[in-house]
């Protein structure tokens, strides 16, 4: 296998470490979590999540609406404390060293993040002085990942203008500024036509291919996660109730089994049977933003 190629506008002296090199190196995984819990008063959201995502890989993280996976993400991003557990991302843990877990992890939310006042230069920018880049560095790395996402054409050009694709394109190259060994995406094709997830998909996969990113990624399409992801894990009601390869949990079910069936099977709901009337509202919203 060849080794991954060197981190976009790498150079000596750079804010953050570039991509770990795992995938191909048979290194240590890129995230580990043991017992991992977060309890918002009586409620537990995450119950002691048992969790080894290998470095270099796509690993899915599956549920139903309320399953606790967006609260497991902010846990491993730092955004939220674990009530109990432990979790080490790139190799740092979580509480007692979140600034460097910071310092090597990129984050998509599910909501829009960039700035449709701002060309995609500029939300670029925006993003490369908050991430620390260093100043004489910040030209050619914006440059650099607009390239790799393929919007170089539209730099200049209005984000309130983009397609719902461009839009998400912009902040996976927003996220990949600091070249982190990790990135964690929340959703990031909702609300997007077929054609613009596909594209989303493809620029995911250079990430990982290229750059050696391991990369977190919980969506609802069953279709995504079967084809783009090496493993999985489906999450009821704050726990893993399964995990493996597409393949592994399809074999387990049945012989004629699809993601969508492992997914019924383990959870005892379909995806278009689940999720709030508040859930219903968000993904209605992010859809109308993303055009």
């Amino acid at each position: 296998m060849t080794e991954p190629k060197e981190p976009i506008g790498s150079s000596p002296g750079a804010a953050a470490p570039g991509p770990a090199s795992g995938a191909a190196q048979g290194g240590p995984p890129a995230i580990v979590t043991v017992g991992l819990t977060r309890r918002f008063g009586t409620f537990t959201a995450v119950d002691g999540l048992d969790l080894t995502v290998p470095a270099g890989s796509i690993f899915g993280l599956l549920g139903p609406n309320g399953a606790g996976k967006s609260t497991t993400i902010k846990m491993l991003t730092t955004l939220l404390p674990p009530t109990g557990g432990t979790a080490r991302v790139a190799g740092f843990d979580v509480v007692g060293e979140p600034a460097q877990v910071r310092r090597r992890i990129g984050y998509v939310p599910q909501l829009v993040s960039a700035d449709g006042s701002l060309t995609a230069y500029e939300n670029l920018m925006v993003m490369a002085k908050i991430y620390g880049v260093p100043r004489a560095e910040r030209r050619d790395r914006v440059l650099q990942v607009l390239e790799f996402m393929g919007l170089s054409d539209v730099a200049h050009t209005l984000v309130s203008r983009f397609s719902g694709g461009m839009v998400r394109r912009l902040e996976i190259a927003q996220s990949m500024l600091h070249r982190p060994a990790v990135l964690f995406l929340d959703e990031p094709t909702v609300g997007l036509d077929p054609v613009a997830r596909r594209s989303v998909w493809e620029h995911i996969q250079r990430l990982r291919s290229d750059y050696g990113t391991t990369i977190l990624v919980t969506t609802h399409y069953m279709d995504e996660a079967d084809q783009l992801c090496d493993r999985v894990a489906i999450m009821h009601r704050g726990r893993v109730v399964t995990v493996g390869t597409p393949a592994e949990l399809k074999a387990a079910v049945g012989p004629d089994a699809t993601l969508d069936d492992v997914f019924a099977h383990f959870t005892g709901s379909s995806i278009a049977e689940g999720g709030s009337y508040r859930d219903a509202v968000r993904a209605r919203r992010v859809a109308r933003r993303l055009g």
